[in-house]
């Protein structure tokens, strides 16, 4: 858990973050975690989380790895221009980017550094018959489960809700947000 570096705040600004986000660079830090690819090798990724929840959110990454739960790859949004659809198309777990909910001017949660997105293919958002990311697709139907898959009463969900208190998406009626972990549920 580290404080925002000069050079990280050099590349985030402009991208991931800017003047007007409800956050300042201060109130950030940057975890960084070993997790398990789909290929069962170790490697490395990192996140931006709110400081007052980088040393849980380096818990729940350290238990994750621990329980051999998958991540196809996790790199800040930065890395695909702060653009969410980019990174959901690369399968990209990521937390922190000062955005609005879509279609909204309520700034996310992700806005906040109070929620993450994990294997958005594996997990994607479901409205009705849109789904998001279009790769997601064949993971809409929930009955197959399969590697990088979040459940509830999962390892994943349940260690978001005992170490950080953190709400899953994929309980919502509709839409339904089955990469989308947060602080409040939203």
């Amino acid at each position: 858990m580290e404080p925002i570096s000069p050079k990280l705040r050099e590349r985030m600004t402009g991208v991931s973050w800017h003047r007007g986000c409800p956050v300042g660079l201060g109130e950030l830090r940057l975890v960084r975690a070993t997790y398990v690819g789909f290929d069962g090798r170790d490697r490395q990724g990192s996140v931006v989380v709110a400081a007052r929840y980088a040393k849980g959110m380096l818990a729940v990454l350290r238990r994750l790895h621990a329980k051999g739960f998958p991540i196809r790859r996790m790199e800040l949004i930065d890395r695909f221009g702060g653009d969410d659809h980019r990174s959901m198309h690369h399968d990209n777990t990521s937390a922190f980017n000062c955005r609005f909910v879509n279609g909204t001017n309520r700034w996310s949660n992700h806005a906040h550094g109070e929620a993450i997105d994990i294997n958005p293919r594996e997990n994607p958002y479901v409205s009705g018959s849109y789904v998001s990311p279009p790769e997601g697709r064949a993971y809409a139907d929930r009955d197959e489960r399969r590697p990088g898959m979040i459940f509830g009463h999962g390892v994943v969900t349940s260690s978001f809700e005992r170490i950080l208190g953190w709400e899953w998406g994929g309980l919502w009626p509709s839409p339904t947000d089955y990469q989308h972990l947060s602080s409040d549920g939203s």
